[in-house]
């Protein structure tokens, strides 16, 4: 399956329509030091394009799929010891249909790594496939994409979940200010088969957000924040983690 997903990133990719270079610096040890030893930079690639205009794009019999969006994005944590790269994480994602009501395929695949001290605790982030229904839909002039999916987590002991991710994107004031981001809960088996917690019985809830605003200063600069929210994604005990970055954009 981890085949087929590049593969099929690679066939309907097409040509760039999208793509930024985002620099954050990331201020969550100022915002609870007990937790984190620094606070640090982190660089965020996005690359997207979305083809599927709708039934009426192409001329009915010339194309069995219609490829919807392509999202690829990439982050590097540069969280390490003197700032060197700590953690590298990528999501690759693609909707697609071959039939006319515009809810979509979506076929997900992420994964990572990182980096401890000391070293011997460094960590994978899991490969992680997800494949489900991606709708998108305009409200009060904004953009919103709701992502429901299977998720399979080849763990020693496989987690068989659901994952939801909403995405929104709103422009305001002439598109000078954006307002966008997503969030995404989802569950897993609490024993994965390490030795971590042989025996435990039971799915995890878990909780993501990253909500953004920026201000467009031209066409390819942009000054803005980024708030990171985390439930049990870096802690198993019940606590709501919530870091801001101050951030610049470049739009390419």
């Amino acid at each position: 399956m981890k085949y087929f997903l590049f593969v099929t990133a690679v066939l309907f990719a097409g040509p760039l329509t999208a793509q930024n270079l985002q620099l954050h610096y990331d201020l969550r040890h100022t915002v609870a030091p007990g937790n984190n030893p620094h606070n640090f930079p982190t660089l965020y690639f996005e690359y997207f394009k979305n083809q599927d205009t709708g039934p009426d794009s192409v001329k009915p019999g010339s194309i069995l799929i219609k490829p919807g969006s392509f999202l690829m994005k990439m982050q590097a944590d540069f969280n390490g010891a003197d700032n060197n790269q700590g953690k590298f994480y990528m999501q690759v994602s693609q909707s697609l249909r071959f039939w006319k009501p515009k809810i979509y395929l979506s076929l997900q695949y992420s994964g990572g790594l990182g980096v401890t001290e000391p070293k011997q605790y460094s960590y994978y982030i899991a490969n992680t496939f997800s494949v489900g229904a991606d709708y998108v839909f305009q409200w009060k002039k904004a953009w919103f994409s709701a992502v429901l999916n299977y998720k399979y987590i080849p763990y020693k002991k496989p987690s068989n979940d659901f994952l939801y991710t909403l995405y929104w994107w709103k422009g305001l004031l002439n598109y000078k200010l954006e307002l966008a981001g997503d969030f995404s809960v989802w569950r897993e088996n609490k024993d994965h088969g390490d030795g971590n917690a042989d025996g435990v019985k039971g799915k995890r809830f878990f909780f993501f957000a990253e909500p953004q605003i920026w201000y467009n200063v031209n066409k390819t600069l942009a000054l803005g924040t980024r708030i990171n929210m985390y439930y049990h994604v870096y802690t198993s005990e019940n606590d709501f983690q919530s870091y801001p970055t101050v951030a610049v954009k470049c739009k390419f």
